[in-house]
């Protein structure tokens, strides 16, 4: 029993609600002898659970390190200009997007040490994440960040085609460290990073992302846009 607390705390909270909703429904189907049902409810109640896990993570502490904010696959590396409503101008910047499926952790993280300066919410559609169109067509919320070197950086998240909700508790004016969780998107997803003048992405397409842990980018090297191959 005293590990019970331990275990909930696994989940995180916006996910207890879904996870004992379909537990008790999965519960109700096996009473009423209906073990068909039943058995589609367990296998529900656990993806949910799975969905919603929240794990620990440990982030490399330098000054200048750009960490992953979604855990995913790096979808594509390009130039593209922030969202107008974060007020950077026209000028395109180095776009790292990262997309999450439904079997991803889905609490974002910080990607760098600093202060939001700015938050967006913008209406939109539900389009499939994975499209580049989604940037801009989908409901998405911007966030502006300023370094601790003033540099600025804008990361989005961005809703999907399955989700339906985006969850943001960052707040405007407050100090934020990497890796420090600030939302959270259902149920599947994407995450936008649009790095300052001068700052290269260091992973390539199709390179697996940890939130708050792999590397997407570094204020200190002059290394240019990495590219990346499959190996076998």
């Amino acid at each position: 029993m005293d590990n019970i607390p331990a275990v909930i705390g696994y989940f995180h909270k916006e996910g207890h609600k879904f996870i004992l909703g379909f537990g008790a429904v999965t519960v109700l189907f096996y009473l009423l002898g209906i073990d068909l049902l039943g058995a589609l409810g367990l296998l529900l109640t656990i993806w949910c659970a799975y969905f919603f896990r929240d794990p620990q993570r440990v982030t490399p502490i330098k000054e200048g390190l750009v960490v992953s904010p979604a855990d995913g696959v790096v979808q594509s590396v390009c130039a593209a200009v922030p969202p107008q409503e974060l007020g950077l101008g026209e000028e395109a910047r180095t776009r790292v997007s990262i997309f999450m499926n439904v079997f991803d952790v889905h609490v974002n993280r910080v990607p760098i040490d600093g202060t939001i300066l700015k938050q967006v919410y913008t209406p939109g559609k539900f389009l499939n994440a994975s499209l580049e169109k989604a940037s801009v067509d989908n409901e998405r919320h911007a966030l502006l960040l300023k370094s601790k070197t003033d540099k600025e950086y804008a990361f989005v998240q961005i809703a999907g085609l399955v989700a339906r909700r985006i969850l943001c508790w960052a707040e405007d004016g407050k100090d934020y460290k990497a890796g420090e969780r600030f939302g959270l998107i259902r149920f599947g997803s994407r995450v936008d990073v649009y790095l300052p003048k001068g700052v290269h992405s260091m992973v390539a397409v199709g390179q697996r992302a940890v939130a708050g842990e792999t590397v997407i980018a570094n204020e200190k090297t002059n290394e240019r846009d990495r590219e990346g191959e499959i190996r076998t």
